[in-house]
């Protein structure tokens, strides 16, 4: 019977390469790295639509933005603290006036990108019948607090005070109100029953399931809602890449897509 013959060399060579081949091809696809100098300081209510607008800009084959994500007011505070950041989106205008007299904005590039509306919300199934109107007894309409933003500091808190204020309902509901660090907290505060009302925005309160709206404040009942966006000095290349892609049309959808108004002309 004739030996076996031994496999040569070379197709040894060639089967171990095949197999090292298709285990590769076999392994996941690394996750596309998060740039840590392509960093945007943005208000928590842009949490949802930036994060989906970042995995486009990343699907189009660009590194990562890393977001930093918080109430405008402390963001604003780090960044003139000299905070390394390429963007920053605040949820009001006060907020990145006080960035840009700060000298930290790049010249001529900030703009007026998004708006939003204000809204009355309550737990899921406990919303009382309120009337949006002068006269109306708010305080007597329902039990226990009202969360928002910290009134005078958080933008949200800032717009609610003023809405407040113009139905008259400020000064029966101040000590009921619980102020918190930023517009999502709040949200969270009213998913949890921890309050039984609360004003946020109409873009945060449509993410939840476990909140219903129960009214829309006027929009003349407190100053417009507008968020300014500005590339900082010293941004990066991409960061000046990152900040022109969030005035596009492919941005502009996914920011309709989650309810905000655009506010530029039609580019």
């Amino acid at each position: 019977m004739a030996a076996a013959q031994a496999p040569r060399r070379g197709s040894v060579a060639s089967w171990l390469l095949r197999c090292g081949l298709l285990l590769v091809g076999l392994l996941p696809s690394p996750a596309p790295a998060t740039d840590a100098r392509l960093r945007t300081y943005a208000a928590a209510s842009l949490t949802d639509v930036l994060g989906d607008i970042a995995a486009q800009w990343t699907a189009d084959g660009h590194s990562r933005p890393q977001l930093v994500l918080a109430s405008s007011s402390t963001l604003a505070r780090q960044i003139e603290a000299g905070a390394p950041a390429d963007v920053f989106a605040s949820a009001d205008s006060a907020w990145m006036d006080q960035v840009q007299r700060a000298g930290r904005v790049a010249d001529g590039q900030r703009i007026d990108l998004l708006g939003n509306a204000l809204v009355l919300i309550a737990p899921k199934g406990r919303a009382p019948a309120v009337t949006m109107a002068p006269g109306f007894n708010m305080a007597a309409s329902f039990d226990g607090r009202l969360c928002t933003g910290e009134p005078g500091v958080v933008p949200v808190g800032r717009y609610a005070q003023a809405a407040l204020q113009s139905l008259g309902w400020w000064a029966s509901l101040r000590g009921r109100i619980v102020g918190t660090d930023d517009v999502l907290t709040a949200l969270a505060f009213v998913e949890r029953g921890e309050c039984a009302l609360g004003i946020v925005y109409a873009t945060d309160a449509a993410t939840s399931a476990r909140v219903e709206v129960v009214a829309r404040f006027p929009a003349d009942t407190h100053p417009p809602i507008v968020y300014p966006f500005a590339l900082l000095r010293d941004a990066s290349p991409a960061g000046r890449d990152w900040f022109l892609y969030l005035q596009s049309q492919a941005a502009r959808r996914v920011f309709e897509r989650h309810g905000f108004v655009w506010l530029p002309a039609s580019r």
